[in-house]
C-alpha cells in the first residue's frame, strides 16, 4: 500500500487502486471530549460533549457559572458527566441480584471501588439540536458485571429559567434491571472563594463514610458542623458528603443554593421529586488549579453503595422508564 500527500491529507492507495482519504488534519483538531454541541437562548449559553454526554461549560451574561474544562482538555474530576447506572461508589465493585453474584471493573482501584457507573467515557450520540436545547443519547449494551441493557437520553435546555437537565432511562432488555443516577456538575461564583460561598443544603441528615470514602451508617446533621439546613459559609469545612432526608418543596423538589454574602452573587441547583440526596463535594482532593476551586453539587437517586444496600435503588421493568430534571438557576 502506498501513500502520499494531497492538501494536508495523508492518501492511501490499495493494491486495486482504490483510495482512503484520512483528513490529518480533522484527526489532530478533534477535541479530547469529542463534538461539541453549543446551545443559547436569553443570555444563557451552555456546551454539551459527545463524550459521557456531559455538560462542559454553563454561562450566564458572560458570567461562567460552572466550573467546567476547556475545550482541549480531557474531562478533570467527573465534571459535568453523567454519572448511571449507579452514582458514586460500590465496595469492591461486588454486589449481588436476585441470586446472581456480579462483578464491576474497579475503576477507583485505589480504593478497591467501582465508581461512577459506565457511560462517564463513552461517546453518546446527537438525537436532536436546537438553537437552545439538544438531546443526547447512548444505548447501554449488556455487560458480566452489569448485564442489562438501558436506553439512556438526556435533554439540555437554556431559557429564562437557567439550564434544565432532563434524563430518561429505558430498560430495553427482558428482565428487571436495577439503576440509579446523577450528574456532577462543578458550581462557582464570580470572585467568591469556597471559602466564603453561603452555602445551604436542605438535607437533615448524612452519610457517615469509612476511609475508602463507603458508608457505614447515617445521622443527623443538626446542631453539627455538617448542618446546612439554614445559609452559612462554608468556612473551612471540608465537605465530600451525601445529604438525605431532604427537606421538600412544595412540588416535591429541593435544591442546594450558593451565594455571595453581599447577595451580588446567587446560583440555585434545583432537582425534582426523583433525587433524594444531595452529594456535596468542596474539591480539597483535587490538585492544582482546581483544588478547592468549586462546589460539587450533585443531585443523586440513591446513596454510595446502594447496588449492596439497596437503598433507594430503582428497579426498571423490562420496558419500563425512568424519568428525572434537575437545572441551574443563577439570580436571586
Amino acid at each position: 500500500m502506498t501513500a502520499d500527500r494531497d492538501r494536508g491529507r495523508r492518501v492511501r492507495r490499495g493494491p486495486t487502486g482504490a483510495t482512503k482519504v484520512a483528513d490529518m488534519e480533522n484527526a489532530v483538531s478533534r477535541p479530547p471530549s469529542g463534538a461539541q454541541w453549543t446551545i443559547a437562548a436569553d443570555g444563557h449559553q451552555a456546551v454539551i460533549v459527545e463524550v459521557g454526554g456531559g455538560l462542559r461549560s454553563y454561562r450566564h451574561d458572560g458570567v461562567d457559572y460552572l466550573d467546567g474544562y476547556e475545550e482541549d482538555e480531557i474531562c478533570p474530576g467527573s465534571a459535568g458527566q453523567v454519572l448511571a447506572p449507579w452514582p458514586n461508589r460500590i465496595r469492591d465493585g461486588a454486589y449481588t441480584s436476585g441470586e446472581r453474584s456480579l462483578q464491576l471493573d474497579l475503576s477507583e482501584p485505589a480504593r478497591n471501588n467501582a465508581i461512577h457507573g459506565l457511560v462517564n467515557w463513552v461517546s453518546w450520540h446527537l438525537v436532536e439540536q436546537t438553537p437552545d436545547a439538544v438531546t443526547v443519547g447512548y444505548d447501554l449494551p449488556p455487560r458480566p458485571g452489569y448485564p442489562w441493557s438501558l436506553r439512556l437520553r438526556t435533554r439540555f435546555g437554556v431559557g429564562a429559567d437557567g439550564l434544565r437537565v432532563e434524563h430518561e432511562a429505558t430498560n430495553t432488555g427482558d428482565e428487571p434491571a436495577p439503576f440509579g443516577f446523577s450528574m456532577h456538575p462543578y458550581l462557582r461564583l464570580p470572585d467568591v472563594p469556597v471559602d466564603q460561598i453561603l452555602l445551604r443544603v436542605p438535607g437533615r441528615t448524612r452519610v457517615l463514610l469509612d476511609s475508602r470514602l463507603l458508608p457505614v451508617g447515617v445521622t443527623s446533621v443538626a446542631g453539627t458542623e455538617y448542618d446546612f439546613t439554614a445559609p452559612r459559609p462554608i468556612g473551612d469545612a471540608v465537605l465530600d458528603v451525601a445529604f438525605g432526608d431532604v427537606v421538600r418543596d412544595d412540588d416535591g423538589g429541593s435544591a442546594v443554593t450558593l451565594a455571595a454574602a453581599d447577595g451580588a452573587s446567587v446560583v440555585h441547583v434545583w432537582a425534582d421529586r426523583e433525587f433524594g440526596w444531595w452529594q456535596v463535594f468542596t474539591g480539597d482532593t483535587l490538585t492544582g488549579q482546581r483544588h478547592r476551586r468549586s462546589v460539587a453539587v450533585e443531585p443523586m437517586t440513591c446513596p454510595a453503595d446502594a447496588f449492596r444496600s439497596g437503598r433507594d435503588v430503582i428497579t426498571l421493568k423490562p420496558g419500563a422508564t425512568w424519568r428525572g430534571a434537575w437545572g441551574v438557576r443563577p439570580g436571586a
